[in-house]
């Protein structure tokens, strides 16, 4: 279930939009999982790179919607590079350096304590 650019960028942290995109949402009692996957943007120049799949996701905890805990599983695309044959992913800054946290998240928790 694709979610609305529109809609996306009012939920989720501005480091995250512009590289992935929510393929799936799972609503708990207590709970609301965000799925994204990586878009499809190989690292340099797109000819030199075979796409191969994903790496495991990555969970992440963001602020909470509607008073539930909510978690991004996040998952970077994986390339391999046609010559070389290494896989290689691109990096991004996703959490507050030591934590599971958005940098958004982390820096308003921080401020509450």
């Amino acid at each position: 279930m694709p979610l609305d650019y529109d809609l996306a960028s009012l939920i989720l942290p501005m480091e995250i939009l512009p590289y992935f995109e929510v393929v799936h949402i799972v609503k708990q009692e207590e709970r609301i999982d965000l799925y994204l996957d990586e878009r499809n943007h190989p690292p340099k120049h797109p000819n030199t790179y075979l796409s191969k799949g994903f790496t495991d996701e990555r969970i992440i905890q963001d602020f909470p919607l509607r008073g539930k805990a909510v978690f991004l599983h996040v998952r970077k695309r994986k390339w391999q590079e046609r010559e070389t044959g290494h896989i290689v992913t691109n990096s991004y800054d996703l959490t507050h350096q030591g934590t599971h946290l958005t940098y958004e998240f982390a820096s308003f928790l921080k401020a509450t304590h």
